[in-house]
């Protein structure tokens, strides 16, 4: 009998949540029959990564790609730690230690490996670690953005042996927007895994976007904004970012993001100027939009990524000016609806610096300056936009 009362408790409670299920899943068809603007919802997880071990403290956290086990991979720079942050390090104090820049979780937030920071034969790391994709093989790219020093980018395994170097590190290094054998203060190197192209967002020091032969490094081609020859002295020459200037023929810089989309276009975080452009990936220019373009300050364009769908139908954008990460409708790069504020709760950003998605749609941003962080935000389906100005997305099961 206490079996069967259990059997039958069991299905009804089944057959309960399967019929919340079908009524969410009613409303929502409903409300997009209905003409309601559907877009991807999310909620922090404020219990993800765990705890750091032996003390370690992050630094600026300036890169985060996903690989193909959906293991989330980091980069932060450890020599950004003042001497409180890294007291134990310097004999002061038992807090706490530096880590190493390179870190990896697994989808709970446990710590995998960690790495990098030194020379080793035939490379050198960079004065100022910046960026971080994983492509199809599983190699990790990072670049390097250390003012007077960094013109190279490196290529890694995931247990830290390097593969190979393109570019130079040399003290006294400056602007060069036309050279075909090193960058200057690379931003990011973001991966056509397809093609065997990496676009490299050349980017603090250079105005342009260069791509370059995944396997040997060799350049293939690079531009400018507009799809222009780069000229570093046309975009030295454009000064500080005024509001209603106009169309500016050179990037601003810095060249944040080349991100290239499933369908061919290559999305351009053009930073200070408030804009995104989208070019071929000849660098012909497609189009652009600007972004919060009152922002001052270090600019509203940091980061692109794409949902998880064949067709990428939404594009998330970091915003690290004003806090927020937006959400557009991909095609007509119309912004449907954002989330985030200031401060450092979970779900709320301080210096947005750069986002990934993982296979099932989650969304993991880091941030730099103070903010010294990496956080995640879960996927929960599509929803009918109840508000443009989300806020913290706290989680709601359970309220």
């Amino acid at each position: 009998m206490k079996r069967n009362l259990y059997v039958g408790s069991s299905l009804l409670a089944l057959l309960a949540t399967l019929g919340a299920a079908a009524s969410l899943l009613q409303r929502t068809a409903s409300a997009a029959a209905g003409g309601a603007v559907m877009a991807p919802r999310f909620e922090v997880d404020p219990m993800w990564p765990k705890p750091l071990p032996n003390g370690w403290y992050l630094g600026q956290t300036i890169g985060v790609g996903v690989d193909a086990n959906d293991h989330v991979w980091i980069i932060h720079r450890s020599d950004s730690l003042d001497a409180s942050e890294s007291a134990a390090d310097e004999g002061t104090g038992t807090c706490c230690h530096r880590t190493p820049p390179i870190l990896e979780f697994d989808q709970a937030g446990n710590l995998l490996r960690h790495w990098g920071g030194s020379d080793g034969p035939g490379y050198q790391w960079p004065a100022s670690n910046h960026g971080l994709q994983i492509d199809a093989k599983g190699n990790i790219w990072i670049g390097g953005n250390g003012a007077g020093n960094d013109g190279h980018v490196l290529k890694f395994t995931q247990d830290g042996k390097f593969l190979m170097q393109i570019g130079i590190k040399k003290a006294g290094l400056g602007p060069d927007s036309l050279s075909q054998d090193r960058f200057y203060l690379v931003a990011k190197v973001s991966l056509d895994n397809k093609n065997n192209e990496a676009y490299v967002a050349d980017g603090y020091g250079n105005r342009r976007v260069v791509v370059i032969d995944m396997d040997t490094g060799k350049f293939k081609r690079f531009w400018g904004a507009y799809g222009n020859k780069p000229d570093d002295a046309a975009a030295a020459a454009m000064g500080r970012y005024t509001p209603g200037q106009g169309a500016q023929q050179q990037f601003r810089g810095p060249v944040h993001c080349a991100e290239p989309s499933n369908d061919g276009l290559i999305y351009v975080c053009d930073r200070t100027n408030d804009r995104l452009q989208v070019f071929t990936p000849q660098g012909k220019f497609v189009k652009e939009i600007f972004v919060m373009p009152d922002s001052l300050g270090d600019g509203s364009t940091w980061d692109v990524a794409f949902s998880k769908d064949a067709q990428q139908k939404y594009m998330y954008l970091a915003d690290g000016r004003n806090q927020k990460l937006h959400i557009y409708d991909r095609q007509s790069l119309t912004e449907l609806t954002n989330f985030g504020e200031g401060g450092h709760y979970p779900g709320q950003f301080y210096s947005m610096h750069s986002i990934a998605t993982d296979s099932k749609g989650n969304l993991y941003t880091t941030e730099t300056y103070q903010g010294r962080r990496v956080q995640k935000f879960v996927y929960k389906g599509l929803a009918p936009v109840a508000k443009k100005e989300q806020g913290t997305v706290w989680p709601t099961s359970g309220r």
